[in-house]
């Protein structure tokens, strides 16, 4: 079987794998992210045509390893990752980021749909949404006491009622603190994302007292193996190549 990996990626976590790859593999995008300039793996945009399209491409590619180091949230990507290592026979290996953890003085409210959330919302005037680009399907839908501020990665148009920033992390408490001042949020719509460079928004929640609604995450398929962070999958990696013949060797050494 050809060492040649697939990656699945579009988080932090998925570029630092794809920074230890050569150009023989292939990092794959669904077309929404920016590609770094410093990459030199193949870099790949947009969707396969569900599972048995990517099943297809892992076939007439010769990839012998798929890892799926997508957003937690995405759920139909993994679940199509999952269905096509299963057809193809190419090993499944996933990175799902850790959660957030409550801790002692937090207001979390779990909601499991959108529908749930917006009721959860009904008693707050300023709410803070930080779920990426799906409130932007729903701004006509705006209650006439609310005030929204909806903070994506890219910048987009609002109306009189909805304020749409861009911005990326990593957000620092002392930048969330006046963030949250400017918006007089009194409630924060979060997903579970885990990691570190969003994680400030939940500190200045804790400490003003403010509620989180809260995302569930969506059930992820079992993978052949799975991690906690990328360097131990970098490290799994470089044991697979370590036992493959000299001639197969393709990964390069993790950058680190």
């Amino acid at each position: 079987m050809t060492m040649r990996v697939l990656l699945l990626g579009g988080t932090g976590d998925a570029l630092t794998i794809a920074r230890s790859l050569d150009a023989e593999h292939v990092y794959s995008l669904a077309g929404l992210a920016r590609v770094p300039e410093d990459l030199v793996c193949t870099v790949r945009a947009g969707g396969f045509g569900g599972s048995e399209g990517l099943a297809r491409y892992l076939r007439n590619e010769g990839i012998g390893l798929l890892v799926d180091a997508t957003h937690p949230y995405a759920a139909r990507i993994s679940a199509n990752a999952a269905q096509a290592s299963r057809a193809s026979g190419v090993p499944y290996w996933a990175l799902p980021r850790a959660p957030w953890q409550k801790r002692p003085g937090d207001d979390w409210r779990y909601v499991d749909d959108w529908s749930a959330l917006t009721e959860a919302l009904t008693a707050f005037e300023h709410p803070l949404f930080t779920l990426g680009r799906e409130p932007l399907q729903h701004l006509d839908e705006i209650p006439a006491h609310q005030l929204w501020t909806v903070r994506c990665l890219d910048a987009h148009p609002g109306n009189a009622r909805a304020r749409v920033v861009g911005a990326r992390g990593p957000f620092t408490p002392e930048g969330e603190r006046a963030f949250f001042d400017a918006c007089r949020t009194d409630v924060v719509v979060s997903k579970n994302s885990g990691g570190k460079a969003t994680e400030a928004k939940l500190d200045v929640a804790r400490e003003r007292g403010l509620p989180v609604v809260m995302l569930r995450r969506p059930l992820l398929p079992d993978a052949d193996r799975t991690f906690d962070d990328p360097l131990a999958l970098l490290d799994a990696l470089q044991m697979l190549q370590m036992q493959m013949p000299r001639e197969q060797h393709a990964l390069s050494a993790p950058n680190r």
